[in-house]
């Protein structure tokens, strides 16, 4: 044991605390006998405790022990497996009982399985969860080394096969520190694996230009494969070839046939491979070529009139229909725009319809929707992502008077419509609600087996309850059509409505379908429309069909659930028809802006067009008379958009498609379109960081004064997407981070801006975003190099590693060796300065209680002289002295009289009160003959002949003359009686 002095300059305190000390003592002049030196010796041991604390002061014991952290790769190149917890066992058999072990594993994280303890183990499993494609040794070493408590060393179990981090670099750091590390190597084992190890491709191809695409393989194995390529997803090659152990180079040729950038992807898949991590690689490519237009049509063999006028200004395009979008985003990149001619939203799926957003806003690539009766809102386009990217809104923004409308949905909720169907139809009467104006009645019928009402048909001035109750719809039993359509109809009976309407939407088929005939007889005669929506191959197709028609209503079937929203806002748009202005008129001229050349002839007349609203920042190129948008374009992101709300045909617009300027007026606008790409592209290169992809954007040609601010959109293959804005690095460069990257393509659209254009938010999307130029390119984040086939020299790195730091090199079979070191001498600490804290605290207390409070301290002070002086007679004349004062002791307790005087109004005895009970008790001389008496009197004896020690004495005769007080006792009696009448008249 010892004692240890953290701050010892702090003990020359003890100078002016003695300095102190006297004071106090010369202080106290008021206090006398034992309640003085309490006080002094008080406040002593509070400076001395206060000054103990600040000193630092701390007692120790030295004991000899080892102290270890066992750090374990857990990353996916290991194979040791259960192999690594068995060697940490049997390396904590051999342990002495002082010493102490402690556990860390790792893969891109570490994390602590077991703190520094002396506990043995018997069994240890890894518990953490670590993300084992990376190895990240470096932080398994900094968290081991931080549970180290002053010594101790490492041991670092690994094959040493880290990818994260310097594993070097941070050995430097530990010998700095002192801190050892030793470690047991493990030979990556040899699994039966085949590997892409890469895949490369020209970063730009001419249209029609033939190409090669080289492959290379690492392999373990030996024997046939089968070597996939995609493009763009779709399966472009497929060959089997011979695999030899080592690396394998394989080519394959290939034609640029499409513009764009287009992904590609190289697969090996042989029977005996034991890990699928690494059997893809992934490149880009873009192909330069003429400008390719997308046309998409609503009815096949209606656009003649775009067709026409492409081919004469020898522009490319492609003719498909709404159901042959593509569904992969990249395949977009292949064409400069998109035209939706005459397309109702109800025939374009979920995912295409976001990619057509995406393409505009990130990629550059132009959108023009031309009109007809299923376009805009007729189409069901109300809060989808392709109104987001055109100039105009859908719904009519309080101008015109429409038709009062009532309308009740429907609405199957049996067992077969959970999960995303019944999302999705309360999506559905979501917009619809949205849709319609306060005025408008709105119903919700829900039905299984049996109808109930949702919401009871009533005026939108409460949306928010209409709103919540549609959320609250839960799908469970089965399907019965005919009472809900029943009770729809009797309470539309009772509606007041210029227009009525019913949609019926199910997935599935009544047990009974009889009676209907009526329902739809009734709806005729009340002017009642109803159209129905059939969903998937179970639902009831010809019933369905059936009572749309006899309702006079339209029939919907969909086998994509997420065209149902679109269903219900094209039928809400159709209740109304006041969409469809169908008026003769001259349209006028307006921000036609570089347009304007187009009309210095003249404008054609139109005789109908679907009313829409014109967004904020849009151009409303031509007007209508009634202040709607014909000819409205804007800037969406990176891209272009144009709305033409009249038709292409010439059914409603028939003198602009006879019109000889129109082929040259429909080609300006859709080149207007086109991606507005800068000269100077952008190289991206990306570089693993463990989990996260550090990519730098390096520009053509740029210097640092000339280097604008950018700003990047990020696209994997499945449509996310994910803002970044890259910082200047010097030389034309920039460099982000990309967070935890799956492997694949990634396409980046890079935005120019300079200080006369703000960067816009990708998210706005009601607002016009400028930009000075942009570029789209593309960049792949390969597998983890935890999975590549041509490791390094790990072994070596780790006896290096050992060399650096003074440690050694443990055998995989000799656990025992762990703790064959010398044992370290410690020491170990007791703080002990909040229990000096605290007792300095409970002197303190006693200080105040020695000097404010009034106590026979002088009497308290002899039962103290009296106990030290016994227990310094039982410790000289041991245990048969202890005995015999026990024995008197009790004999006394015996024989002691109970003594009256308590004062009942102040609950205590007085001093004076005593005394007094003492001279009538005839015990006076007793006490004073054991205590000395604060108060002593004058008597006619000398005090000097009685005894110091209190003996008992034989209780006293009473007599006739003990009740009569003595002349002394009178004076004495009357001398307190004044003073206890002057402490009285002193009191409040």
């Amino acid at each position: 044991m010892g004692v240890q002095f953290d701050q010892p300059l702090a003990l020359l305190l003890f100078i002016p605390a003695a300095v102190f000390i006297y004071w106090t003592i010369w202080s106290a002049q008021r206090l006398t006998g034992f309640r003085k030196a309490a006080a002094v010796v008080i406040r002593s041991l509070i400076v001395i405790l206060l000054i103990m604390v600040t000193a630092g002061m701390r007692p120790y014991a030295e004991y000899e022990h080892r102290d270890i952290v066992f750090v374990s790769d857990r990353s996916a190149s290991m194979q040791a497996g259960t192999a690594l917890g068995e060697w940490i066992v049997s390396a904590l058999e051999t342990k002495d009982p002082a010493d102490r072990a402690a556990v860390v594993s790792y893969g891109l994280q570490a994390m602590v399985e077991r703190t520094l303890s002396a506990e043995p183990a018997s069994t240890f499993p890894f518990r953490a969860a670590v993300n084992d494609s990376f190895s990240h040794a470096a932080s398994g070493l900094q968290l081991g080394a931080s549970l180290l408590q002053g010594g101790g060393r490492l041991i670092l179990l690994s094959d040493g096969e880290d990818n994260v981090g310097d594993l070097l670099k941070q050995g430097k750091r530990l010998a700095e520190q002192g801190i050892i590390v030793d470690v047991v190597t493990y030979p990556a084992a040899e699994r039966m694996d085949a590997a892409v190890d890469s895949l490369t491709v020209p970063a730009s191809l001419k249209l029609g230009e033939k190409f090669t695409l080289e492959i290379t393989v690492q392999s373990t194995i030996s024997g046939e494969a089968e070597l996939r390529l995609y493009e763009d997803n779709r399966e472009k090659a497929v060959e089997t070839v011979v695999l030899e152990r080592g690396e394998n180079r394989f080519a394959l040729q290939s034609v640029a046939t499409e513009p764009g950038i287009h992904r590609y992807r190289a697969e090996i898949n042989a029977a005996e491979d034991e890990q699928a991590a690494n059997n893809a690689a992934y490149a880009f490519s873009r192909v330069d070529g003429p400008p390719k237009v997308l046309i998409v049509e609503g009815q096949s063999g209606s656009s003649a009139n775009i067709t026409q006028a492409l081919k004469a200004s020898l522009i490319p395009y492609e003719l498909i229909l709404p159901e042959q979008l593509p569904a992969e985003l990249a395949d977009y990149a292949g064409y400069d725009s998109i035209i939706l001619h005459n397309v109702p939203a109800t025939r374009i799926a979920g995912g295409p319809m976001k990619h057509l957003e995406t393409a505009v806003r990130d990629y550059g690539i132009g959108l023009m929707m031309l009109g007809g009766e299923d376009s805009y809102g007729l189409g069901g386009y109300f809060k989808t992502p392709v109104e987001r990217a055109l100039p105009v809104h859908m719904e009519l923004q309080g101008r015109r008077q429409l038709p009062s409308l009532a309308l009740i949905l429907v609405i199957d909720k049996s067992g077969s419509m959970q999960g995303g169907n019944m999302e999705l139809a309360k999506e559905a009467a979501l917009r619809t609600v949205e849709l319609m104006r306060d005025q408008d009645t709105v119903g919700v019928v829900a039905f299984d087996g049996s109808p109930w009402w949702v919401i009871e048909p009533v005026k939108l001035t409460e949306r928010d309850a209409v709103n919540n109750a549609i959320q609250g719809i839960q799908a469970d039993g089965g399907t019965e059509i005919y009472p809900a359509v029943s009770t729809a109809l009797n309470r539309m009976l009772d509606v007041e409505a210029e227009r009525k309407h019913i949609i019926l939407l199910t997935d599935g088929q009544s047990a009974g379908n009889s009676g209907y005939q009526k329902l739809t007889n009734t709806m005729v005669e009340e002017q009642i429309t109803m159209s129905t929506v059939a969903v998937g191959d179970g639902s009831d197709t010809a019933l369905l069909s059936r009572l749309a028609e006899q309702a006079k209503g339209r029939y919907y079937f969909t086998n994509d659930q997420s065209t149902i929203p679109a269903i219900f806002s094209r039928e809400a748009v159709m209740m109304s028809r006041t969409y469809i202005v169908e008026n003769r008129f001259t349209p006028v001229l307006g921000s036609a802006g570089g347009w304007r050349y187009l009309f210095e002839g003249g404008v054609p007349a139109v005789d109908a067009y679907v009313a829409t609203t014109a967004k904020d920042t849009a151009e409303s190129v031509l007007v209508t008379p009634m202040g709607d948008p014909l000819l409205a374009r804007w800037q969406f992101g990176s891209g272009r958009s144009v709305a033409w709300t009249s038709d292409a045909q010439g059914k409603w617009a028939g003198d602009w498609t006879q019109w000889p300027e129109f082929p040259e007026v429909l080609v300006q606008w859709v080149k207007w379109t086109f991606p507005q790409f800068t000269s100077d592209p952008y190289q991206i290169s990306a570089q693993q960081s463990g989990q996260d992809t550090m990519l730098e954007f390096q520009a053509t040609g740029a210097s640092d004064s000339t280097i604008p601010s950018i700003s990047s959109v990020i696209t994997d293959e499945l449509g996310s997407r994910l803002v970044v804005e890259p910082l200047p690095a010097g030389g034309g460069s920039y460099t982000a981070t990309l967070p935890a990257a799956a492997p694949g393509v990634y396409m980046a659209q890079i935005r120019e801006h300079t200080e006369d254009t703000v960067a816009g938010s990708p998210d706005d999307d009601d607002k016009a975003q400028e930009f000075e130029s942009a570029v789209t390119t593309g960049f792949v984040v390969p597998y983890s190099p935890e999975y590549k086939l041509t490791p390094e020299d790990g072994i070596a790195r780790l006896k290096q590693l050992a060399e650096l730091t003074g440690g050694r090199v443990l055998a995989a079979d000799r656990p025992e060796e762990a703790f064959g070191i010398p044992a370290e001498s410690s020491r170990e600490w007791l703080d002990i300065s909040r229990l000096l804290l605290l007792a300095s605290l409970i002197l303190w207390l006693l200080d105040i209680a020695v000097r404010r409070l009034s106590l026979p301290w002088d009497r308290i002070g002899a039962w103290f002289a009296l106990l030290f002086r016994r227990q310094g007679r039982l410790a000289r004349e041991g245990p048969a002295a202890g005995t015999d004062v026990l024995a008197r002791l009790q004999n006394s307790k015996s024989r002691s009289v109970r003594l009256p005087g308590r004062t009942e109004e102040h609950g205590r005895t007085t001093e004076a009160q005593r005394d007094t009970v003492r001279q009538q008790s005839g015990l006076h001389k007793t006490a004073q003959a054991g205590m000395p008496n604060p108060n002593p009197e004058p008597k006619s004896e000398p005090k000097s002949k009685l005894k110091p020690e209190f003996k008992p004495e034989p209780k006293p005769k009473r007599d006739s003359t003990a009740d009569e007080p003595s002349a002394d006792d009178k004076s004495g009696s009357s001398t307190m009686n004044r003073l206890l009448a002057a402490k009285k008249r002193g009191r409040p």
